[in-house]
């Protein structure tokens, strides 16, 4: 059994037994978790810099697994994008074409905002 408590050392996580400064548990298992939501991936078109932006929001999937899904998007669109905060975010106005995508994906789809 190792030390229990002593206050010369800094605090220690309990999973991986490293000091938190150093700890990476709390990432990992935001990583690892789906976000929770209520079924439905909206779609929506935002105008940033007068230039049009397509956004898919509430995407049940993890970091990694959206970021793959968010390059398949782009090259169904044709264009740029980013995958960032659990939202995709496609260069231009895509809806119909991310739409056709989603529903083939399996996902339930609701167009959102103007």
């Amino acid at each position: 059994m190792g030390v229990v408590y002593d206050s010369a050392l800094p605090r220690i996580c309990p999973r991986c037994r490293k000091p938190q400064g150093k700890c990476r548990c709390a990432q990992q298992i935001a990583a690892a978790t789906r976000p929770a939501g209520d079924g439905f991936v909206r779609v929506r078109r935002e105008v940033r810099n007068g230039k049009p932006v397509t956004v898919v929001l509430g995407l049940p999937l993890r970091a990694d697994a959206l970021a793959t899904f968010a390059s398949t998007l782009k090259q169904a669109c044709g264009s740029g994008g980013t995958a960032e905060d659990g939202a995709i975010e496609i260069q231009g106005d895509h809806r119909d074409r991310v739409v056709a995508e989603l529903k083939k994906a399996g996902h339930e789809v609701k167009l959102a905002g103007g």
